[in-house]
């Protein structure tokens, strides 16, 4: 039995507070008294304590539930014992209502109180042994910055890490949001190239004269301003990987200067009369359709085939929900640090929440989420009330209408097909969301002609 949890007593009788500390101590556990219910919640707030005794009836101040209640608040995971010297049942059933873990009779028998300890400490125990184990978990999902036990994600790792060496150009598609930098960064860490300079631009964020000029960099005198001749991206990054962000915003005429230097791997500065040469690894990124750009005549088609060589594709979070909850725990385990507040869990409401939320802004939206969360709480877990904000600003899924013109077949068929498009026609991952066995979904698939 691990011997260093902390277990705090609070009673307003001297002799019963000195007697059962004396107990627990002769047992080896590190003991602190409060003497109402005030004190213990001061103490509650600077230090964690594993178990807390408190006494039902303390004349002075808050009584033993309002002291549990607050000490539930500020410490979610802590177990309350209620003690008493009048026991009922309204009494046992009011203490276990509002959290308290266990309910004991004055005068305490000390071998009573040992037994309940060592109850108590053993499932602690196996919760942090399952704390652990999750964070394994956690860690045999997680690639380069990203985690996911996502099969279409697992894909996109396994790509990363076969496109890593070349030096082909890679287009990643995915909504705002989903980690396109993260992939890029990535595929540069992974490579030949990570020693040298990864140089990311956002294309959407410079007006055509700047963008031009950040990515080739100026001669001296070439415009008003231009007192000194300035390196651009492309040179920056020789040796390394240039990230081209919202590369679908790049305007028509740095679209031409850019196909050339992909092309040739050389390029004028602005007002430059000397051609630069470079190797540079071009990694370029959109949320939007690049062919449709193309078929409305607003992206060069010569430009898309140069940048389409290798595609990567990242799925919206609401197509990889099994991955909020371990997104989440990854997010509050290094927020917290970040942001200095003592969170390290997030309760099952509060997941609820976020799996029922629609995250039109991806992944970014759920890392803000969560920060914003942890600035907010009270709790050393998040609570479903830390996340109430999602459900007020909206982007709940919608309640589902089953169909009343289908057959309950059609109904099936329907489902499963829908199922299969969202997995990438994956019939395992298929059958794990639908909840019945692979051997059961193959049977389904040929009662309703659907070609494996």
């Amino acid at each position: 039995m691990r011997k260093s949890w902390r277990i705090l007593v609070v009673d307003d009788e001297e002799v019963m507070r000195v007697s059962l500390a004396a107990w627990l101590s002769e047992d080896g556990y590190e003991v602190s008294t409060a003497s109402s219910g005030r004190e213990a919640i001061a103490m509650c707030a600077e230090k964690e304590y594993a178990m807390y005794f408190v006494d039902l009836k303390m004349p002075m101040g808050i009584d033993g539930i309002e002291t549990m209640m607050e000490i539930r608040r500020l410490r979610p995971d802590a177990a309350v014992i209620i003690i008493t010297a009048y026991a009922t049942v309204d009494t046992a059933i009011t203490a276990m209502k509002e959290g308290a873990q266990e309910y004991i009779v004055k005068p305490c028998n000390p071998e009573e109180i040992s037994l309940l300890v060592s109850r108590i400490i053993k499932v602690k125990n196996l919760q942090r042994e399952n704390l652990i184990l999750r964070k394994k978990l956690a860690r045999q999902y997680t690639f380069a910055d990203m985690v996911s036990k996502n099969s279409r994600m697992q894909e996109v790792f396994a790509l990363v890490r076969d496109v890593a060496d070349l030096r082909s150009t890679v287009l990643i598609q995915g909504e705002s949001g989903t980690g396109k930098e993260l992939v890029a960064r990535a595929i540069h860490s992974r490579g030949s190239r990570a020693s040298r300079p990864f140089v990311p631009v956002s294309c959407a964020a410079l007006p055509e004269t700047l963008l031009e000029s950040e990515l080739f960099g100026y001669e001296k005198g070439s415009f008003t301003g231009a007192n000194e001749r300035k390196k651009g991206r492309f040179e920056l990054a020789d040796g390394g990987t240039l990230f081209l962000d919202e590369i679908g915003d790049i305007p028509s005429k740095v679209q031409v200067e850019l196909l050339r230097a992909l092309q040739e791997r050389r390029f004028f500065r602005v007002g430059g009369t000397e051609e630069v040469e470079v190797d540079v690894r071009v990694i370029a990124a959109t949320n939007r359709d690049l062919r449709q750009a193309v078929q409305q005549g607003t992206f060069r088609d010569d430009l898309f085939y140069r940048l389409n060589v290798i595609t990567i594709t990242l799925p919206p979070l609401r197509e990889r929900r099994e991955d909020i909850p371990l997104l989440a725990r990854e997010f509050i385990d290094r927020l917290a640090i970040e942001v200095g507040k003592e969170v390290d869990d997030i309760s099952e409401g509060a997941l609820k929440l976020l799996l029922d939320h629609t995250w039109p802004g991806n992944v970014r939206e759920l890392e803000n989420a969560i920060e914003r969360a942890i600035v907010t709480t009270r709790s050393h877990v998040l609570l479903a009330e830390d996340l109430a904000f999602l459900a007020r600003e909206g982007g709940q899924r919608a309640g589902w209408t089953p169909p009343t013109d289908l057959t309950l077949d059609e109904v099936e068929k329907e489902v499963i097909l829908a199922t299969l498009r969202r997995t990438g026609g994956n019939v395992k991952e298929a059958a794990t969301i639908l909840d019945i066995d692979r051997s059961t979904l193959y049977d389904r698939l040929r009662r309703y002609g659907v070609p494996r």
